[in-house]
Formats: structure tokens, sequence, C-alpha cells
């Protein structure tokens, strides 16, 4: 897939497409609508279908010291607009010059003339422009002056709420691993680069996977079970413990999946985590033995868990 940048005009070849404008962070139910209606209006139009992203997010923009909230990646939504049928990935850099267009600058400037958009799909909800001065009225304002068609789509509703990334988060924040997965259709995933750890999983025979969380949304402390995906396509089954390892000086925080079976090398290796089941919060454990057989009892009900798993 090609991934465009907002800063630079748009390649010929991409331009007059349909563009799905949104953050589109999670990529759930409510964005999969945005940019499903996109990629049905470009095909049907015979144009370019473009999914739009902003990164750094403007929140982080704001607010820096914000605790990390993100559910996914630049690469991993990269991947999922390409699985949505886009034909580029149009990313949004957010800095103090893109805080500062204002509304019209924004479609008329950016949109148009940069991007060269002929339509643009978003959200009802959707903002933009200086101090959020646009909306989905102004932009269908702006863009019937300027030959750039918009359109809005609604909130989608699963179980009388609607979909939102903030509702991905509190559920995940609460270990509510099934409700993330039915709102973004899949299972919430971390993906990131195999580092060196103290090695302690290997002494009690456990060998885990270490990664950092980043800038990754911290879902409820506590063991999982998981799957992870590794760089050859392969799909592990295992247990992992997300938190500051209490039983260990000094608490660090770290991503640590234990894979059944395996026992290959993973260092420096990028691989995906995904979270299915919540089975405990982190605990401390007096002893080593006291660890191992717990470990061993999350190991058996994870297993369980994962061979249930459609």
């Amino acid at each position: 897939m090609i991934r465009l940048d907002s800063r630079e005009r748009t390649p010929d070849a991409l331009r007059g497409a349909v563009i799905a404008l949104g953050n589109f962070d999670g990529f759930h139910l409510g964005h999969q609508a945005v940019a499903g209606e996109a990629v049905r209006r470009a095909r049907d139009e015979g144009r370019p279908a473009i999914i739009a992203t902003f990164d750094p997010h403007p929140v982080r923009h704001f607010d820096p010291a914000a605790a990390p909230f993100r559910l996914t990646t630049l690469d991993q939504r990269e991947e999922l607009f390409a699985e949505a049928g886009a034909d580029a990935m149009l990313v949004f850099h957010f800095d103090a010059d893109l805080a500062a267009t204002s509304a019209d600058d924004f479609v008329r400037a950016l949109l148009i003339e940069r991007l060269g958009a002929a339509a643009v799909v978003t959200g009802e909800d959707f903002t933009f422009g200086h101090k959020r001065g646009g909306n989905v009225s102004v932009l269908a304002q702006v863009g019937a002056q300027n030959g750039l068609a918009a359109h809005a789509v609604g909130p989608v509703i699963a179980r009388n709420e609607v979909v939102s990334s903030s509702r991905i988060r509190t559920a995940l924040q609460a270990g509510d691993c099934a409700t993330a997965a039915r709102l973004m259709t899949r299972p919430f995933a971390v993906r990131g680069i195999v580092q060196h750890g103290d090695k302690v999983g290997r002494t009690i025979n456990f060998p885990t996977a270490n990664l950092d969380m980043v800038d990754y949304l911290r879902p409820r402390y506590g063991i999982y079970a998981v799957t992870g995906r590794l760089p050859d396509g392969r799909v592990l089954q295992g247990a992992a413990n997300i938190g500051i390892r209490p039983t260990f000086d000094p608490p660090k925080e770290l991503l640590e999946p234990h894979f059944f079976d395996f026992s290959e090398d993973l260092y420096g290796q990028s691989i995906e985590v995904a979270f299915h089941h919540f089975l405990r919060p982190e605990a401390k454990f007096d002893s080593l033995d006291a660890l191992v057989a717990q470990i061993e009892r999350d190991c058996a009900q994870a297993k369980r868990l994962l061979l249930a798993t459609p």
C-alpha cells in the first residue's frame, strides 16, 4: 500500500480520490462504516480510495503528558486500511502548523489543492481546523463552493451504545477483552520488538518474549490468554503478564507473553500479541515456587479458553 504525507502534493495517479477522513485509531465498527462508504463511492465512480489518519494523535500534540492511549500503531492501521480496500493511506502529520490551519484553508488549500480530493467521507461528529472551527456542515458548505463533495456517515450502534474508541479503551482498562474485540471486529493487539529481559522466565521453564508497550493504551494489569503472530505468519497460543511484575525488584512495566511449546529465539523480531481473555489481576508471591505453581494454573486456564475461542 502507498503511504501518503499530507505535507506533500498527492501524486497525479491518486488525485481525484474519495478520502475517508478521521483519526481511525482502533479502526472499529464505526470507522469501518466511514471507510467502507468511501471505498464504495470510489469504486462506483472509478476513483482511487484513500483512508486518512492523524499521527501523532492531536491529543498528543495538545497534551504531551497524556497517559498512553493508542489502540493501533501507524503500521497496524496501514494494514487494516489495505484490508478495507483502500488504495493508499494518507497521514496527516499533526503539528503546530496543522493545528493553526483554519477550517477554510483545511478544505481549500489542503484537501482540494494539495491533496486533490474529489470527495470526502467523514463521521457525523468529525471536526477539523484551528480550535475545531470546522464540522461536517462547514465541510459540506466550503466543499460545495469548490467542487468537493462531502458525505457524512452516522454513528454505529452496538447493544444500545455508540461504538467509539473511548468505549473500547474503557473496556480494555476493565479487562473486558470480549467487548473490545466485538467493537473492533478483532482482538486488541500490541506489536513490538522482542527485547532482552532479566531472563527469570527461563530459569523457571516459562520463557517470555518481552515487549515495551510504548504508546499503546495499558489494558488492565494482569494475566491474559493471548495469541502471538510471528513475522513468518505463524500464530502461537500463550499466556501473558502485562504490568510491573510486583514479585520482582525493581518494578518494571512490560508485556511478557509465554508461548506454549515454543523455544525459538525471538530477540529483535517484531511480533504481535493479541489479548483474548483476562484471567486474573497481577499479584505478588512470597516465593518462586508459589509463582511457578500459579503460572502453571494460568497456562492451563489459558489453554482451555483459547481452545474454545473461535
